[in-house]
């Protein structure tokens, strides 16, 4: 049973008495924005690479060869492009024994023949965005499994160390790199569903993989040109794993996109979004008490996030990491508490319009199905669209699982854990919290053009096997 919060009647006066007056509305936004201290602007005063930086286009060069997937048939690029929201639009991702490695998103088929295939999409959870990976500062990844030792603001985990699955929990790994991005990268190529394969190295430890990546691009086992293009970078004889990491994290990290019409508001521009999305805003940075969805309590500041962890009872969908059943246990798996049973991590909501599908499992393949399972999740969990999944998307423990996610859930509210409320909203609520979500858009990641940057021009690549990326129809993203 979930809880009816009802806005008492002077609040119900002032939504709609201010619904057509822009300078009522901006008043009381400038009110919130104020008492949030929010500046429109996440990467200020950080310390980011721009695209041209020569390591960044080493990295992008590096982000998009198959050499780094153990059976060549996979690059980072695989399952996060840049004209997909830094994702790759798959509920769960394919990595490794594609039919066609070059073909991303949908369309995208695991080829039967292959080790391990049971038709179902083999990597557990959703592919997060790598759109503003330079903005985080105490966790990657949907568990957090890297992690900031001392998550000092607006250091992306330069300082005081970072604890990787290389090393115990709480512990900092002394190879993880210079940030989390890098230390991030370092994973990817481990993984036997993402990159590694079934096959490559098979039964070795991830060091032993590494180097044997090294050794591949150093020794000729592929005809390759990768140290002229590490020489302007690191110098001679220094194609190194640590090295080709790095590179990779800062091409990541010149993923910056921040100049949203959100931004453009903030910045005192009040033309740069609807009076639709003003009412929006207007539900997501109120609380309850004051006639809000109190979305701000977890999605705060001016990246949207609190970088915490939270039980909100998406629905389990595909195989997930539940210590060897169909379920994902989410943060608990990491730090071994109870109460983080199904928690993942507080998604940033700069371009969520573009990083779908939706939920650490990719569960909802709209936006609005999204917001109103977050308003909501007993009404959304009760009447989940099977049909919105892909049949490669295993569901056959999920309705079993929504139980158990939505117990915990309700637990961690009456235990005084979790912040959040279920609201009746109504349509109309729903479709302006939509409107106000579609305004942290940066305009760049909609547009080829302006996000050729980040793709590279030549299509042989320094080994000759570089990932070009089509989509269903043989167009090149």
């Amino acid at each position: 049973m979930y809880m009816k919060i009802a806005m008492s009647t002077l609040v119900g006066a002032l939504l709609i008495g201010c619904g057509n007056s822009g300078g009522g509305i901006d008043s009381e936004l400038d009110s919130l924005i104020s008492s949030y201290g929010l500046t429109g602007d996440p990467s200020t005063g950080r310390a980011l690479p721009s695209i041209n930086d020569p390591k960044a286009q080493l990295g992008m060069k590096l982000f998009y060869t198959k050499g780094l997937g153990g059976q060549t048939d996979s690059a980072c690029v695989t399952c996060h492009h840049p004209m997909l929201g830094g994702g790759d639009n798959l509920s769960l991702p394919i990595g490794v024994d594609a039919i066609d490695p070059d073909l991303l998103g949908e369309g995208r088929v695991h080829d039967a023949l292959a080790v391990n295939y049971d038709g179902f999409a083999p990597v557990p959870r959703n592919a997060p965005s790598t759109f503003n990976v330079g903005l985080w500062d105490s966790v990657l990844f949907w568990d957090g499994r890297v992690q900031s030792i001392s998550a000092n603001a607006g250091h992306n985990g330069e300082v005081g160390g970072i604890r990787t699955p290389d090393s115990a929990f709480g512990v900092a790994d002394v190879d993880a790199g210079a940030n989390l991005a890098v230390a991030q990268a370092r994973f990817p190529v481990t993984s036997k569903e993402e990159m590694r394969g079934f096959t490559y190295e098979a039964g070795n430890s991830n060091a032993i993989l590494r180097d044997a990546l090294e050794i591949r691009f150093t020794s000729q086992t592929i005809v390759n040109t990768w140290q002229s293009e590490f020489d302007g970078v690191y110098g001679a004889n220094s194609v190194t794993f640590a090295n080709i990491v790095d590179a990779i994290g800062a091409y990541e990290r010149s993923q910056v996109f921040v100049n949203t019409p959100w931004k453009a508001y903030v910045e005192g521009n009040r033309l740069a979004i609807s009076a639709q999305a003003k009412k929006g805003a207007r539900l997501f940075f109120n609380s309850y008490e004051n006639g809000g969805m109190n979305c701000v309590a977890c999605h705060s500041g001016d990246f949207f996030t609190d970088e915490g962890f939270h039980v909100m009872a998406v629905p389990q969908v595909g195989h997930g990491k539940g210590n060897g059943i169909e379920d994902d246990f989410g943060r608990s798996r990491e730090n071994g508490d109870a109460d983080n049973q199904y928690a993942f991590r507080t998604p940033t909501l700069l371009n969520v319009e573009v990083t779908g599908p939706w939920g650490h499992d990719g569960a909802y393949t709209s936006l609005r199905a999204m917001v109103a399972h977050m308003v909501n999740p007993e009404a959304a969990v009760a009447g989940y669209d099977f049909s919105q999944l892909d049949s490669i998307v295993k569901t056959d423990n999920t309705a079993a699982n929504n139980l158990l996610s939505l117990t915990k859930l309700q637990a961690n509210r009456t235990a005084g854990i979790s912040p959040h409320q279920s609201v009746v909203a109504t349509e109309g609520q729903i479709d302006d919290l939509v409107a106000f979500l579609k305004t942290l858009t940066d305009p760049c990641v909609k547009n080829r053009d302006c996000m050729s940057q980040w793709i590279p021009d030549n299509v042989v690549g320094p080994d000759g096997l570089q990932l070009n990326a089509k989509d269903q129809s043989g167009d090149l993203l």
